[in-house]
């Protein structure tokens, strides 16, 4: 067991298997609401390729979709092309049972990513990729939320902290991560600041942010010194080390002594990840049973 996994009772440590369980357990009430209903909350999940890193979050989720009562529909193959995976995508787009498509990243490098996200309904893209749905968000009016992005909110919000008006910045600017979580910290009223490869001064920037959130994908970029003391630090990166252990983008303990709370990696952000994605497909079919009227 690992020192992080260890630390569960310290005040500073954001457990995000324990906030993904009390996520869940209201999920877990949501489908039985809609069961009643006559409908069951069904994702479909594809998986293209043996990447064995895609097997396991794919058998992860579709595990925690069975304990809350969520079907799941399987499809997987090695060798399917681009038409062969719009086919499929069509064919679930048509399916009126199916709530949720999530297509597993990455696909084979013979397979155009862009044309099969694009192709899945709006109203079933439960990644919250589509760029209907990123627009939607853009302007306030989201109608499903990027997973990772609405975990980290999740994870602040649970501070018990107000983040209206806290100098907030997120480091990376990716369109699955950093843009949706910039736009929901602007949401609820934080200053918002994104910072990337290009800018200059990064320790400059994190020693003035009341709120941190690192989505860069590169172990320890983040130094813990340039922490501001009190600060509230999410960590996104997910980083494997030559010793096969796993890390995030910021130095965990020299950011623990400075922050007022911090997620671990593991343990932090990915366990939420898992729990919006499910809270998604019961958005979908709260809808279908029509106790949504949030189109």
């Amino acid at each position: 067991m690992t020192e992080q996994a260890q630390e569960t009772n310290d005040p500073k440590r954001i457990d995000g298997k324990k906030s993904a369980r009390r996520l869940l357990k209201g999920v877990k009430a949501r489908v039985a609401a809609c069961t009643e209903r006559g409908v069951t909350p069904c994702l479909a999940v594809v998986l293209i390729g043996d990447n064995a890193a895609s097997q396991v979050y794919v058998r992860n989720k579709e595990r925690r979709a069975k304990k809350v009562g969520i079907a799941t529909r399987d499809h997987r193959a090695t060798g399917s092309t681009t038409e062969e995976l719009l086919t499929v995508i069509r064919a679930l787009n048509d399916d009126p049972e199916v709530d949720g498509i999530l297509v597993q990243l990455p696909l084979p490098d013979n397979i155009d990513s862009d044309a099969i996200l694009l192709e899945i309904a709006p109203d079933k893209d439960v990644d919250g990729f589509h760029p209907y749905n990123l627009g939607r968000l853009m302007i306030g009016r989201p109608r499903f939320v990027a997973c990772t992005p609405q975990g980290c909110l999740h994870l602040l919000e649970e501070q018990g902290q107000s983040l209206a008006g806290k100098r907030a910045l997120v480091v990376g600017r990716s369109t699955i991560v950093g843009k949706p979580v910039a736009h929901l910290l602007l949401q609820a009223n934080a200053t918002v600041t994104i910072a990337h490869s290009r800018t200059q001064n990064l320790a400059e920037e994190v020693a003035r942010a009341e709120i941190l959130v690192a989505a860069v994908g590169r172990a320890h970029c983040i130094k813990g010194e340039w922490i501001r003391p009190g600060a509230l630090v999410i960590d996104v990166g997910i980083n494997r080390l030559e010793d096969g252990s796993l890390t995030g983008d910021v130095e965990y303990e020299a950011a623990r002594a400075r922050a007022s709370a911090i997620t671990p990696v593991p343990g932090g952000v990915g366990p939420m990840t898992i729990a919006c994605l499910l809270n998604n497909v019961v958005i979908a079919a709260e809808r279908r049973a029509g106790l949504r009227d949030d189109a």
